[in-house]
C-alpha cells in the first residue's frame, strides 16, 4: 500500500495557476501509474491525467492547459495547471495504480490508493 498527500490546492483567479503535488510514502512510487482526477460537489470524481511509463494521458477538458510530471527521487507526482477556468473548480485527488486490476487509464477504479485530496477553487 502507498500513503498518498495531496497539496498546492488554493483559490486563483481565472486564468491563472497552480502545482499541484501528490507525494508518496510507504514505498517506492516510480513503478506504479499514477493519475489525478477531480470530483465538484454532487459531481462523479472525474479524470484529469495519468503518467505511466514514461507516457501521459490526458482529458479532453484539460489538454494543453495541464501537465503532469513525476520526480521518482522525490517520490512526488505534480499537476501544473494553468489557464484555470472557473469549471476547474474541484477537489483533486491523487490515485496510485498498483497493476491490481485491468480497467483503463481513466477509470477510478483502476487506482489502488488515494490521497485525502486538495481543494482549488477558480474565481471569475
Amino acid at each position: 500500500q502507498v500513503q498518498l498527500v495531496e497539496s498546492g490546492g488554493g483559490l486563483v483567479q481565472t486564468g491563472g495557476s497552480l502545482r499541484l503535488s501528490c507525494a508518496a510514502s510507504g514505498r517506492s512510487f516510480s513503478n506504479y501509474a499514477v493519475g489525478w482526477f477531480r470530483q465538484a460537489p454532487g459531481k462523479e470524481r472525474d479524470f484529469v491525467a495519468a503518467s505511466r511509463s514514461g507516457s501521459t494521458l490526458y482529458a479532453d477538458a484539460v489538454k494543453g492547459r495541464f501537465t503532469i510530471s513525476r520526480d521518482n527521487a522525490k517520490n512526488t507526482v505534480y499537476l501544473q495547471m494553468s489557464n484555470l477556468k472557473p469549471e476547474d473548480t474541484a477537489v483533486y485527488y491523487c490515485g496510485a495504480d498498483r497493476g491490481l486490476v485491468a480497467y483503463s487509464a481513466n477509470d477510478p477504479r483502476r487506482y489502488q490508493d488515494w490521497g485525502q485530496g486538495t481543494q482549488v477553487t477558480v474565481s471569475s
